[in-house]
Formats: C-alpha cells, structure tokens, sequence
C-alpha cells in the first residue's frame, strides 16, 4: 500500500511485477477503485504482473483515494492525477488497461500525452447512447455518499462537477472526431449493456486509426483467448 500527493490530493496505489509498465484504470464509474478488478471477468493484477510492471490507483474520492471536490473538477482533472502518479514513480512511456469509466480516461490520456501512452486496452468503454439519465444517476448516488464528508462542494459545486463530467457527447471526454485522431495502437474489448453500449464500441473501434477489437470475453474459452491476446498485445508495445 503507497500513497503520493498531488494538487491536494491523496492517491493510493501499489505496484507489482516486473517488465513494461502498464497503468490501470479501474471500473466503477466514480467508485473507480482497484478493488474491483477483482470482481471483473478479468483481472490484470492476477493476468498481468508476470510479465509487466502493473501500477493499480485508486481515483480521487474513490477507494483510499481522497481530494477537495470543486466545481472545476472534470476529466482533466483525472488525467492530471494520472500523469502524475507515473512522474511520481518516474516512469516516461508505458501502456494503459482500463475498463468502463477506464475507457475515457484512456482516451484523455492518449490526447493529452499521446508521446508518452505506447498501446492502450479499454475493455467495455462507457459512453452516450439513449442513457444520459443512468450516468446522472449513478454520478447522484456517489454524490450522496461522498458529500458528508465534503463540507468545501456546496450543490452548485457537484452540479457543475456532474456536468463536466457527462454532459458531453460520445465518450462524454472524447468526441468521434477526437477518437479518430488517436494515433495510440489499442485493443477494445466490447461493451453490451446499459451503462457500456455494444455501440459505443463498436463506434470507437471503427474510428481508431490502429485497432484490435473484440467481441467476445467475458467467460470460458473466449475469456482465455482475450487475456493471452491482451497480453500479446501489450508485450508488442514494449
């Protein structure tokens, strides 16, 4: 267990294996957390850190993670602490798995700092797709949760905070036009339900310059298949 501290927050994270480094976004919508790839149909902390250098991290307000919540927060926000958590372990170029909420994240990452990100898996992207209301809701609920502990974010603080963060159009953080300059080789493994549109994917995948895209994975020989071709691929950007 480690934590650093960055723009007034606290971010923890942990680091295991050896080889390439591969930062890890986690799902969980605003509870992006690395807990839950342990709920996941797989698992990169158990997949991958045989051969790689895997940095796990909590998000701000998520998990062991904590910062000050303001109406400026957004997505940038979060790319900012991720950047700076690689800084922080001195690391220049590597590679990023994430899934759901990791599927944006990724995306801010290879716009903001595409030097540096050598090949990208976003497995199950959340993203626009008749189901505004679901992500207001899911961002309400987290809302409630976090806001006792939160004097500093009156209601126009979050509001705002909920608005920059899906208020967008797409990926919320990405614009197809966006996604079709995104040079970064990446894999996308397809979402199917509401809050991970089969069409969000299959849309990215299509508009990625460079991109492996797979339909089925979630279970038996699929799942198999997918985890020794994540990490083929990923063995390829090193």
């Amino acid at each position: 267990m480690a934590f650093f501290e960055h723009d007034g927050a606290t971010i923890h994270y942990q680091v295991a294996g050896h080889g390439f480094p591969v930062l890890l976004i986690a799902p969980g919508g605003m509870h992006s957390a690395f807990n839950k790839w342990a709920l996941m149909p797989w698992n990169p902390l158990a997949a991958l850190t045989d051969d790689f250098q895997v940095i796990a991290m909590d998000q701000r307000n998520a998990g062991q993670s904590t910062a000050p919540i303001s109406a400026t927060d957004g997505w940038d926000t979060y790319t900012a602490d991720q950047l700076a958590l690689v800084d922080h372990l001195g690391i220049d170029r590597f590679a990023v798995a994430g899934m759901c909420i990791g599927g944006p994240y990724i995306t801010g990452l290879c716009m903001a700092a595409p030097e540096r990100v050598a090949a990208s898996v976003i497995l199950q992207p959340i993203g626009l797709d008749n189901n505004h209301q679901a992500f207001y809701d899911m961002f309400d609920g987290w809302r409630a949760e976090v806001a006792p502990a939160h004097p500093e974010a009156d209601d126009a603080a979050f509001d705002a905070f909920r608005s920059n963060m899906y208020d967008g159009e797409f990926m919320f953080n990405t614009t197809r036009e966006q996604a079709a300059a995104i040079e970064t080789p990446t894999m996308v493994l397809m979402g199917n339900d509401l809050y991970h549109p089969e069409s969000t994917s299959r849309e990215l995948a299509e508009l990625l310059p460079t991109c492996t895209f797979i339909e089925d994975w979630k279970d038996g020989e699929a799942l198999d298949a997918a985890s020794a071709a994540i990490a083929t691929f990923l063995a390829g950007a090193s």
